[in-house]
């Protein structure tokens, strides 16, 4: 069974004269396992495409199914329910200000069944390290670095264990070394949990860890160059 499977999705923003097509007759499979990468102007919609196949929006039309769940028609708590299955990783890091590091990687495992509070807080403590944030487990995000918080969310991402992950432009605030080390993360994660990724990215440094390379132009998927 596909982890993602797109046929003929269309997105537009407002209503009349003032309405715009965003997303034009998208069709996309993604395995579960598998690293795909979308790369394309600002603005061409990849951000659109992620918050779709995330359940953060409505489908307006096509067909949308993402781990096994139609996602056109489907309300809001239904949405919801299908989020704590996927891991999402934004530009804007989402941390709760009031929250320390660990504490905010804890979100994510604190979604996981089964596990008592010291096993999910060992689990929040593992991502962090992983994420080479150690020594900073217990600084709140005003103390923090803008390449520092992008770790924090995806170290928080990572502890849900997801089996889709949705990343938009996860290395933009981080050095070669640091972005080249999340990224291969997030590949022992596809391997290793059958985890399928979708990164949206600038970055030239990471391309060769895709199983596919997609880019997208004014709301279209353009076909894959041979």
């Amino acid at each position: 069974m596909a982890a993602v499977e797109l046929s003929g999705l269309s997105h537009a923003y407002g209503r009349g004269a003032m309405r715009r097509q965003v997303l034009q007759n998208i069709s996309l499979r993604i395995d579960p396992g598998e690293v795909v990468l979308l790369t394309g102007p600002s603005g061409c919609g990849k951000t659109t495409l992620l918050t779709l196949i995330g359940a953060l929006r409505s489908v307006q039309a096509g067909d949308v199914t993402v781990l096994g769940e139609r996602l056109d028609g489907a309300g809001r708590r239904r949405r919801q329910q299908l989020r704590r299955r996927i891991g999402m990783i934004f530009q804007g890091h989402n941390l709760l200000r009031c929250l320390t590091a660990e504490q905010n990687v804890q979100m994510g495992s604190d979604l996981l069944s089964g596990l008592g509070y010291r096993a999910r807080r060992d689990e929040a403590r593992r991502w962090l390290r992983a994420v080479g944030l150690e020594d900073q487990m217990a600084q709140m995000p005003h103390d923090l670095s803008g390449g520092q918080k992008q770790r924090v969310a995806i170290a928080r991402a990572l502890a849900a264990h997801p089996r889709l992950l949705l990343a938009d432009e996860p290395t933009a605030a981080l050095d070669s070394a640091t972005g080249r080390g999340v990224v291969e993360l997030l590949r022992t994660l596809a391997l290793e949990q059958s985890c399928a990724v979708l990164m949206v990215t600038h970055d030239p440094r990471i391309l060769d860890v895709a199983d596919r390379l997609l880019r997208m132009e004014d709301g279209c998927l353009l076909p894959p160059v041979q």
